[in-house]
């Protein structure tokens, strides 16, 4: 799994940024914290991704932390808790 961190200053490219992001199954945790839990595979074409269409066009205004947490026992607290949970109504 990992968690994906962003502060980019650009708005088109934050846009653009926070669009592939969710384009490739992430889920929003906070307004500019991401969970992606998918296969290592990818996780591991999303970072390509992101180093290919998108690193050089950071500046040095700009934030972008990606934590690969698999295998790390997480506390979840709040709201996050729920994302863990299947929700079936009937």
């Amino acid at each position: 799994m990992l968690v994906i961190s962003y502060d980019i200053k650009n708005d088109k490219l934050r846009t653009s940024f926070n669009k592939m992001l969710c384009k490739h199954g992430a889920i929003r945790l906070q307004y500019s914290v991401y969970e992606v839990n998918h296969t290592n595979r990818i996780c591991d074409n999303l970072i390509l991704k992101i180093e290919a269409e998108f690193s050089s066009k950071f500046g040095g205004d700009d934030s972008v932390i990606i934590f690969d947490v698999a295998g790390v026992k997480l506390k979840k607290y709040g709201n996050a808790i729920h994302r863990d949970k299947d929700i079936v109504y009937l």
